[in-house]
């Protein structure tokens, strides 16, 4: 490939800005990011509002990948005075990861803007106004909460289920049932996730719950449980236990994203916010120009010579007139999502009823609305203004269009205030500062008729010789930011190689040995 070649990039998220970054390390001079929001990072922004901070979603920073913790530590190093194990943990198992202070600087620490913290991780499930681990842990505390008839009964399930496992494993309930026994599932596992999805369990693709809680199980709970009975956890002077560390930026997972766009445009390159790809053209199984229209109504058509997307396949299709089949086009449209909504609320820590560690809490009452409820002060301090409020993000699962993502800003904030004095977090209807924030295409549906054709639509746009598809919403897969930079890596190194096998981008989180990650 001549290093004077135009490559284009759809969207200035994490994968988008990462591919960018690596093609202009490795000598490519041409390389310009389209990205239709205001700001960089994709879902992996952070929100600004009057001083305080909003990560939507929740950006916990870690990876089996010692690549991708490596690469986020030499844009943002890590705030600490000596060296020191922190165990990070990773869709059920753990990555030891040794702490250095920046060799650049004998005095990182969090009073540098420019480093990421360590931080406590704490996640628990609300139900009946009660606080259960997350993931479920099989302490005596936790028992006792349950009590002992649902803990036999619970058991004798999770037992049944072991002899008489559901074969195949087609839907999430049968992934859910198989690992936790028809009862805990009912109780932890049925209504949340139908909260999220807004379809019933059986309605979603088992891929689901491979993708996203593989490791999971009641059967990991008891080694991990006898383990620590036995004496058999490591030294926790040593290293932190199972689930207890992260790394997080100072300001949030946005302050990445910028860092690394600065770096960017640094080296040569070109990233243009408020540009929307509206229209692609295709010839002769290649991308051959892109028409962009800017935030002005302005519009321009751009040559390429390579074109990474990690724009909704949705939207891609859309955008490609007639080139691809009516077969094609009609599962492309048909793909669904999930969206959400953020509700940021701002109380007097006075207000908030009861200790909250937790980096997010997922939310079982039933009655509400409210799916998850974030507190930003434990993900990092700094992004909260005054240290005296507690801020709050309270999310909302829905789909565009429907009746919660059509309430007015004003009726929206009154539902959230209404539900957090319901289920008892606070203990009043005032806040001091709210703002609601829309998240539209969030989740990659794992459901409906053209998921399950979802084959035909992938092939049809491998076949685009010089295409490559990336990221969260560009393989409609729904992958951590970790994983969608690892998709960016594996383009960036055909695209510099010339050795193409687009398999191998769609490996990544599959299968969980590939994120026993080599160094590289």
């Amino acid at each position: 490939m001549a290093q004077d070649e135009k490559i284009i990039v759809i969207g200035a998220g994490p994968a988008g800005l990462t591919l960018a970054y690596e093609l202009l390390k490795a000598g490519r001079k041409n390389v310009t990011v389209y990205e239709c929001d205001k700001q960089v990072g994709g879902i992996s922004k952070t929100i600004k509002h009057h001083g305080n901070r909003i990560d939507i979603g929740g950006h916990r920073f870690f990876s089996k990948s010692d690549w991708v913790m490596s690469w986020w530590e030499s844009f943002l190093p890590i705030a600490a005075p000596n060296e020191q194990n922190v165990t990070l943990h990773y869709q059920g198992k753990e990555r030891e990861h040794l702490v250095r202070p920046h060799p650049q600087s004998q005095s990182q620490s969090p009073e540098s803007d420019d480093v990421m913290l360590v931080r406590s991780r704490l996640s628990r499930i609300y139900y009946n106004k009660t606080f259960f681990d997350y993931p479920l842990k099989l302490t005596p505390t936790n028992l006792a909460k349950l009590g002992w008839r649902k803990t036999i009964v619970f058991g004798l399930s999770y037992l049944w289920t072991r002899l008489h496992k559901i074969t195949p494993e087609l839907t999430l309930e049968d992934f859910f049932i198989n690992r936790f026994g028809r009862k805990l599932y009912q109780q932890f596992f049925k209504d949340y996730t139908e909260k999220v999805w807004g379809v019933p369990c059986s309605s979603i693709s088992a891929d689901w719950g491979a993708q996203r809680v593989k490791s999971l199980s009641i059967s990991s709970a008891i080694l991990h449980a006898c383990k620590k009975a036995l004496g058999l956890q490591k030294d926790t002077s040593v290293q932190t236990s199972l689930i207890e560390q992260f790394i997080y930026p100072k300001y949030g997972p946005g302050q990445m994203w910028e860092t690394v766009a600065r770096h960017i445009t640094d080296m040569g390159g070109t990233i243009l916010l408020n540009h929307h790809v509206n229209e692609i053209t295709f010839e002769n199984n290649r991308a051959v120009s892109i028409t962009v229209t800017d935030q002005n109504g302005g519009q321009e058509q751009q040559k390429c010579d390579v074109l990474v997307s990690t724009m909704p396949i949705k939207e891609l299709v859309a955008a490609s007139g007639n080139y691809f089949s009516s077969t094609v086009k009609q599962i492309a449209q048909d793909l669904q999502y999930r969206d959400f909504i953020t509700v940021g609320l701002l109380y007097k820590s006075s207000d908030i009823t009861r200790q909250l560690e937790d980096n997010w809490i997922y939310i079982q009452e039933p009655g509400v609305n409210v799916g998850r409820v974030q507190i930003f002060n434990n993900w990092s301090p700094y992004l909260v203004a005054d240290p005296e409020t507690t801020w709050l993000g309270l999310e909302f699962f829905c789909s565009e269009g429907n009746e919660l993502w059509t309430l007015s800003e004003l009726d929206m904030i009154k539902l959230a205030c209404f539900e957090m004095q319901k289920i008892g977090l606070v203990s009043t209807l005032n806040t001091l500062d709210s703002v609601v924030v829309h998240v539209p295409k969030a989740y990659p549906g794992y459901f409906g008729e053209s998921y399950k054709r979802f084959s035909t639509l992938r092939n049809a746009l491998d076949t685009v010789e010089n295409l490559y598809l990336i990221g969260r919403n560009g393989m409609h897969c729904y992958n951590n930011q970790d994983h969608s930079m690892l998709t960016a890596k594996e383009a960036t190194d055909q695209i510099l190689s010339g050795q193409q096998d687009k398999s191998k981008i769609w490996e990544i989180n599959i299968d969980d040995e590939y994120h026993e990650e080599k160094s590289n």
